[in-house]
């Protein structure tokens, strides 16, 4: 295995491992290790079926099914993101995945099916480098602060009730999840480092402020985890694939490549409370 880093915070590129089969031991903690030092691993031309990624992803924790995204019809664990202008994206802002539950995701398995012509790059940001870039004061402002993460703001009735039978799914995901608190600055449980944990897609308020309080603080913290020195850029090619530590990071994906299509197949590793 050759581990390639492509940027001092974020990114490496990993080549000498075959996916499409199964992963042993010591490549499995090899691969965790650069998760940790890395926060995001690429994996080029790895044409994995479904099955082939719920079974690399489940090698590291027990896999979520999404309660509102559609799922493989043969393998639940892994979630259809198919975009185009019949169903535009919507994860076109900075976001951490499914934050809205108590145990979030310690990762994600994203892997390449369809391409548009150009566009569609995903962008990922390491919380870790954004909170050790603030200011000594104001990490110790925030240190014992609590945010609300809500399933709604990101998955909202007009985008995902459009029918009778979506509306019943809503329906049981939005009861089953209602907000959820989590520090504004998590420990990473596996390293040790502390990191933003807030996010565009799911964090609506912090709960020790004031609205107004609540909004600016928030506006600055999501700002500031989007300069471009805690980022790294992939440009997609047929079978990337993609696997971050979900923990402390953000990723967002470039709407630009609309009116062509675009398919990603995502599995989401089950995670621990965040403290």
């Amino acid at each position: 295995m050759q581990i390639e880093p492509l940027g001092p915070v974020i990114g490496a590129i990993v080549s000498g491992l075959t996916l499409t089969r199964p992963l042993h031991e010591d490549d499995r903690e090899a691969l965790h290790a650069a998760l940790l030092k890395h926060h995001v691993l690429f994996f080029e031309n790895q044409p994995v079926t479904a099955r082939q990624q719920r079974d690399f992803a489940a090698r590291f924790g027990d896999l979520h099914i999404h309660p509102v995204y559609p799922q493989h019809p043969d393998v639940p664990e892994i979630i259809l993101l198919d975009t185009s202008l019949d169903n535009p994206p919507d994860n076109d802002n900075w976001h951490t995945d499914v934050t809205f539950i108590e145990t979030p995701p310690m990762g994600a398995l994203l892997s390449a099916q369809l391409l548009p012509p150009l566009g569609g790059d995903t962008l990922w940001s390491s919380g870790i480098a954004a909170y050790e870039a603030l200011s000594a004061p104001l990490r110790a402002f925030i240190d014992p602060l609590h945010a609300e993460h809500d399933f709604l703001q990101s998955f909202p009735a007009w985008r995902f009730a459009r029918t009778p039978q979506e509306r019943m799914r809503w329906e049981a995901a939005r009861d089953k999840h209602p907000p959820v608190r989590h520090p504004v600055v998590r420990t990473h449980p596996a390293s040790g480092r502390r990191g933003l944990f807030v996010n565009e897609g799911f964090t609506s308020r912090i709960v020790e402020l004031d609205k107004a309080e609540s909004d600016a603080l928030l506006g600055l913290l999501t700002r500031h985890a989007a300069r471009p020195e805690f980022t790294v850029r992939w440009r997609w090619k047929p079978h990337d694939l993609a696997f971050w530590d979900n923990r402390l990071t953000q990723h967002y994906a470039t709407a630009d490549y609309l009116p062509h299509r675009r398919v990603m197949h995502r599995a989401t590793i089950l995670g621990d409370r965040p403290f």
